[in-house]
């Protein structure tokens, strides 16, 4: 199995695999991580690890979008580890997501507009705080199309499973009106790719941290698909029977400031 040691960007947030994540960095232990990856030549991968936190919240400036300017207060100091306990481990889920910073820019004051991409799921096997920022080695996990027997039988079941989930969230998005920016559209903007299907909508639906974290870390695509196809239908006849639903609140997605 393939292991990496990585920055560590904890977040209030499940990151997928083909998914943009802006963020707004403001604190000095993730400004410092960024200025690290600016020192890697801009032809290579700019990685690090998002992995969602268990238990408690990081504390930070806050703001949704990401704005030009930021408050010129200085950037509030703690260490790596502040507000993780005294083994962060512990703190986060253990399967995460790599990302790759296309775009990191610094701004006057020193804090950072960043645009990252999802790329491979891991599985966090140490967190070491002995740095400027959490640092964690990692596996990579491999993404199966299913538990079905032969691979060409477990890729049948997951592209069946994918059809029938596209189309239990197209009706799952007709419910909620007017929530535009996450929308899955029909016609050729939908994906083929059953590992695709499954990430995307796990992204897109409005579910809550535990639920993204479970499909983000389900062993294989069709199981994913599955739990889905399930969710989708559950929330949808929730929806139905909650026309006041504020959908474009629901479905807005700011940055991640940290």
């Amino acid at each position: 199995m393939t292991t990496a040691r990585l920055p560590l960007f904890p977040l209030n947030a499940v990151l997928f695999p083909g998914l943009v994540l802006p963020l707004n960095v403001f604190e000095e232990r993730y400004r410092a991580m960024m200025r690290e990856l600016l020192a890697i030549d801009e032809d290579e991968p700019r990685r690090f690890v998002v992995v969602a936190i268990r238990d408690g919240r990081e504390t930070a400036p806050t703001a949704t979008g990401m704005p030009d300017t930021v408050s010129a207060a200085p950037p509030e100091e703690r260490a790596p580890a502040d507000g993780f306990g005294p083994d962060p481990i512990q703190t986060f889920h253990r399967v995460g997501c790599v990302a790759d910073a296309a775009t990191i820019r610094e701004r006057a004051d020193g804090s950072f507009e960043v645009l990252a991409t999802g790329t491979t799921r891991v599985r966090l096997l140490s967190v070491d705080t002995s740095g400027p920022f959490l640092t964690a080695e990692v596996e990579e996990l491999p993404e199966d199309p299913g538990a079905a027997e032969g691979e060409d039988e477990a890729a049948d079941e997951a592209g069946a499973l994918a059809e029938g989930v596209l189309r239990a969230f197209l009706s799952y998005q007709k419910r909620l009106a007017g929530a535009s920016e996450r929308s899955l559209t029909t016609g050729a903007d939908l994906p083929d790719d059953p590992s695709v299907v499954s990430y995307l909508v796990a992204a897109a639906a409005v579910l809550d941290v535990p639920s993204k974290q479970r499909l983000l870390q389900a062993p294989d695509t069709a199981t994913r698909l599955r739990e889905e196809l399930a969710l989708l239908r559950k929330e949808t006849a929730v929806i139905r029977h909650l026309p006041s639903l504020p959908a474009i609140d629901l479905t807005r997605a700011p940055t991640h400031p940290n």
